[in-house]
């Protein structure tokens, strides 16, 4: 089998959370197709080292710290090419269109450039996860009290979360899970529930979060639009792939309050699962929103949370 073209790509984040593309040009491969800012590691560089040459040479811009991200794989006719997609935050100089014809910057729920390359559908998928997840306990903290925390953090921003109240009865986790996944979906938020599909859909929430036990066992991803699972190490990390999840959230990266024994993983452990990852994941475990940035450098996409989520 050809082996991978190794290229390291760059997603160019502004702080109103528009990312840049540029458009290749004529007498290149895929010529008049979009794509993010990168190309070849050359033998000798890491892959953050060709990174930096490659937007110097395609933009004219010195990038600062750089977050690694996701790992993408994908043949094309004339190549196979493993992607190593990094965040990049910070740099200095104008961004100059010089090796593409055109330069865009856009938003992940609302790309209005086309053609596309074929591997960057998936990355835009990811782009439109948020940086937080935040986690219900109701059963602990009461249902009302969880919903008025609720309300309150959907005014604040929230954009995703997980319902997972496996100690209420079955019929107020249902009246629960229905009341909350109303309330944020009225603010524009996406709901899982845990580990349980058929709630989801009588809910109306947008997919299902799989306990690690239930991924293992699963054959075929779930037949709803979003799909996320709990991984405590590679063999689940690579399941999660494989079934094409929109995400994963691995952990403890530290010791809970709400898993007390577990081992923790910790931050370089928590790099070295996240490596050579394909799915955006989330780091659980002790952490609130102020270890967002080690996350990022360790390669998480961001921060899942319980406690934290509602204080």
């Amino acid at each position: 089998m050809t082996p991978f073209i190794e290229v390291a790509a760059a997603v160019i984040l502004r702080p109103d959370g528009r990312f840049l593309l540029g458009r290749r040009p004529p007498g290149t491969p895929y010529a008049g197709y979009w794509e993010f800012p990168g190309g070849k590691i050359e033998a000798g560089e890491t892959a953050a080292q060709a990174l930096a040459r490659e937007l110097k040479e395609e933009l004219g811009i010195a990038i600062g710290r750089c977050a690694p991200w996701i790992t993408r794989e994908f043949a094309y006719p004339h190549a196979r090419v493993r992607l190593r997609f990094f965040r990049v935050g910070d740099w200095q100089g104008e961004v100059r269109a010089l090796q593409h014809d055109a330069l865009s910057w856009q938003r992940a729920e609302g790309v209005d450039v086309a053609p596309m390359l074929p591997a960057n559908a998936a990355v835009l998928r990811a782009l439109a996860l948020p940086d937080f997840y935040a986690i219900t306990h109701a059963a602990v903290i009461g249902t009302d009290t969880q919903l008025d925390r609720l309300e309150r953090a959907l005014e604040g921003g929230l954009r995703l979360l997980q319902i997972r109240e496996p100690l209420l009865a079955v019929e107020r986790r249902e009246a629960f899970a229905r009341e909350a996944t109303r309330r944020a979906r009225a603010r524009g938020a996406r709901v899982l529930v845990n580990g349980d599909s058929a709630l989801a859909r009588h809910v109306g929430a947008d997919g299902v979060h799989l306990p690690a036990a239930q991924l293992m066992r699963l054959e075929a991803r779930p037949d709803l639009p979003l799909v996320a699972a709990s991984c405590h190490g590679a063999a689940e990390l690579a399941r999660a792939a494989e079934l094409e999840l929109d995400f994963a959230v691995l952990g403890p990266v530290k010791e809970t309050l709400s898993h007390p024994g577990a081992a923790a993983l910790g931050w370089p452990r928590t790099a070295q699962l996240l490596e050579n990852v394909s799915l955006p994941v989330y780091a659980l475990g002790g952490l609130g929103r102020q270890d967002l940035a080690q996350a990022r450098q360790a390669g998480a996409h961001g921060i899942a949370a319980i406690r934290a989520a509602w204080d």
